[in-house]
């Protein structure tokens, strides 16, 4: 079974027992979470596809890391004109280990 979630802004398709990385997360190391905006549930018979969510889905995980992305570099230029900037950043994230997905 397969749902897909919204968690950071962004959609993905998740499975239990897999690592997800997602956009930073409040939390400690250890602490269980829900994700509860399930958008499609699907893998065993027919898909259910929630208007916007699926009615009482949700997706149990857990916290097993925070950290920072690389560094990437921005560079802005203006030819001819003497203008040149250099900055770098590093998004955080968290890494989500999928512990189930239920539906009542």
């Amino acid at each position: 079974m397969y749902a897909v979630v919204v968690a950071g802004g962004k959609q993905h398709r998740v499975r239990a027992g897999e690592l997800l990385k997602v956009e930073k997360i409040e939390g400690e190391i250890g602490t269980a979470l829900v994700l509860d905006r399930v958008l499609m549930l699907g893998g065993d018979g027919e898909p259910r596809i929630g208007t916007p969510v699926v009615e009482g889905a949700m997706v149990k995980a857990e916290i097993v890391r925070q950290g920072r992305n690389k560094k990437l570099l921005v560079f802005k230029k203006r030819r001819r004109k003497n203008y040149r900037r250099m900055y770098g950043h590093r998004q955080p994230y968290t890494h989500l280990r999928i512990t189930g997905i239920e539906v009542k």
